[in-house]
Formats: structure tokens, C-alpha cells, sequence
């Protein structure tokens, strides 16, 4: 079984495109980042959600494509704010087309995915669903607010980190399969177990990505390889190592966490100290993956088949 059925992914491009359409400055923006190669996994949790119990795909198509249009949105607004050049192997959209430009391809993207919510034909279930996809967006903001704060702040528990996480990047990955769920009209007892499916595979996504930034490939990250340490991201890599190094190694990887100017060697260093806390997030990420997956065995065997693999895939994925 291939976890990725491209036939359903070409209906969610298809669907997607019918948002960006016009050709001008603002929706070339908009779509730089939206066709260079997503992987589309929320638009396609919502839909193998709502696939556990019916399989009307015109119905799923248009909530299903308005979280990835949020997410999409998410993404121009990040890299303005961190400054970043390059994503998925391509410049960003504000280096291509300019702050203003950018900034207003994603104002669009986000007006597109309500407009999106509009072509619900049912008015509970479309009222339902805008209520997630709302949630979801106050989480984003409070959790990026939260991520930059840490920067700054000295003391972070692991605690702290994994709420933000939740909010961040757990928001848009829940409420893919939180809106898979209403519109397949899943009982609360299928809709819990769903959530809590949900909350561990978005905890997973977001540490594997930290996982990646420290031993992943540039060329398939799309940026380079220990970037996180330069900008001084409290990771839970960065908060397990300064809670279990010994005092002298601590020192030095406090030294190169947040330079901007540590070269190639300190980078190289500072991801060797940090050996035993990779395996240490690892390890999190497997014991989710497995509870994820047992979440799942109220459902159907083969109608759940794609929503594991997913979990093992976002554990193991490699960008």
C-alpha cells in the first residue's frame, strides 16, 4: 500500500488551484509556495478522516483545502518573520516578490481558505467547522508568539515547550482531523480518539522537524542544517541538554546557541554535545507514534490502514 494515494492528492491540488486561479503579481505570490512541492498532509488527514465513515470526496474537498491554504499562509508569515531566504528548496516569497507583496499573498491565502468554508453545503457542519479552523488559528498565533518569546527567555521547562508545540504546530494538524471528523459526522467517542490521534502526531511533526534541523539533509530540508541552533531555539533537544549536561559542555553549547556568527565547526560541535538528547526526542516521538496508532483501533482495520502509516511517516519522514 502506498501511504500517499497520488489520485487523492491531484483531486486536493485540483481543488486547491480553484482558489488561485487569477494570474497577477499577488496570486503568482500566493501560489509560489503552495505548488513548490508540499506535502499536503493536512488536506489529506481530513480527508482519510472523513474516509473512515463516508466517502463523498466533494463534500471533504473544500474544509479539506482550507487548512492547507491556512497553513500555506502560516508559512509566508514565518519566514518574514524569521527572515528566512529559502523553503522547500526555493526562495521565499518575500526575497522573490518583496515584504509588502508577500505579506498580502498571505492575507489572501487566509481569506481564500474562509471563502473555501463558504462552499460547505451544510450550514451545521460548515458552522462546526469554522469554529475548528478559528481555534486553530488563535492556537498558531499564540504558540509562534510563544516560540519567540523563548528566545529571550531564559528559564523553559519542558512543559512550556510542549504547550507551545501544541499550539504552533499541533493546532493545524488537529484541526485537519478535527474538520475529517465533522463532516463525516463521527460519534464523540470516535471524535476523542481521533483528537488524541491528532495531538501525538502534531507533537511528532514538530520534533521530528527539530530532530531534522540537527541530522537531516539541507538539500531535502530546504535550509541549512542547524539553523535553530543560530537563531537560539529553545528546542526539546536544547531544553533535555541543558537540564542533563554536565556544567563544562553546557557552558560551551550556551556559547554557540543564539550566535548568529558560530561557524560550520561550532554549529558541528554544538550538534555533538547534543547527541544524547536527540536519542532522548526520539524516543518521545515512538512512544506517541505507537499510542497514535492505538487511538486508531476503534475504527475500521482497513479503512485506518493510511492514518497509521501516517503516523509511522511522520516520525520517520526525512524533510
Amino acid at each position: 500500500m502506498e501511504i500517499f494515494d497520488k489520485e487523492l492528492l491531484s483531486k486536493i491540488d485540483n481543488e486547491l488551484n480553484k482558489y488561485v486561479e487569477k494570474d497577477n503579481t499577488l496570486y503568482n505570490a500566493s501560489k509560489h509556495l503552495l505548488f513548490a512541492g508540499g506535502k499536503r498532509i493536512r488536506p489529506y488527514l481530513a480527508t482519510l478522516t472523513y474516509m473512515l465513515k463516508k466517502d463523498n470526496l466533494d463534500e471533504i474537498l473544500p474544509p479539506a483545502v482550507a487548512v492547507e491554504l491556512i497553513h500555506n499562509y502560516t508559512l509566508i508569515h514565518d519566514d518574514i518573520m524569521d527572515n528566512d531566504d529559502e523553503r522547500r528548496g526555493r526562495t521565499t516569497v518575500h526575497v522573490e516578490y518583496g515584504e509588502p507583496i508577500a505579506i498580502l499573498a498571505g492575507d489572501l491565502l487566509y481569506a481564500k481558505a474562509f471563502e473555501a468554508i463558504s462552499n460547505i453545503k451544510d450550514p451545521k457542519k460548515a458552522h462546526e467547522v469554522l469554529k475548528a479552523l478559528s481555534k486553530a488559528c488563535v492556537e498558531v498565533c499564540e504558540g509562534q508568539a510563544m516560540d519567540m518569546e523563548f528566545e529571550d527567555r531564559d528559564k523553559i521547562s519542558l512543559d512550556d515547550y510542549f504547550e507551545m508545540i501544541s499550539k504552533k504546530t499541533g493546532a493545524l494538524i488537529i484541526a485537519p482531523i478535527e474538520i475529517g471528523a465533522i463532516m463525516a459526522e463521527c460519534t464523540d467517542e470516535e471524535r476523542n480518539a481521533l483528537y488524541e490521534y491528532a495531538k501525538r502526531i502534531g507533537m511528532t511533526f514538530q520534533i521530528q522537524d527539530d530532530v531534522l534541523d540537527l541530522i537531516g539533509d539541507n538539500k531535502k530540508i530546504g535550509k541549512p542544517v542547524g539553523s535553530d541552533i543560530r537563531e537560539g531555539k529553545k528546542t526539546v533537544i536544547v531544553l533535555h541538554a541543558l537540564e542533563n549536561l554536565p556544567n563544562n559542555k553546557k557552558e560551551r553549547l550556551l556559547k554557540i546557541l543564539g550566535n548568529n556568527n558560530a561557524t560550520d565547526e561550532e554549529i558541528k560541535e554544538a550538534i555533538d554535545i547534543l547527541g544524547d538528547s536527540i536519542n532522548y526526542a526520539k524516543n518521545i516521538m515512538k512512544n506517541a507514534t505507537e499510542e497514535a496508532k492505538n487511538y486508531l483501533k476503534i475504527f475500521d482495520a482497513e479503512k485506518r490502514k493510511r492514518l497509521e502509516a501516517i503516523a509511522d511517516f511522520i516520525m520517520d519522514r526525512v524533510y
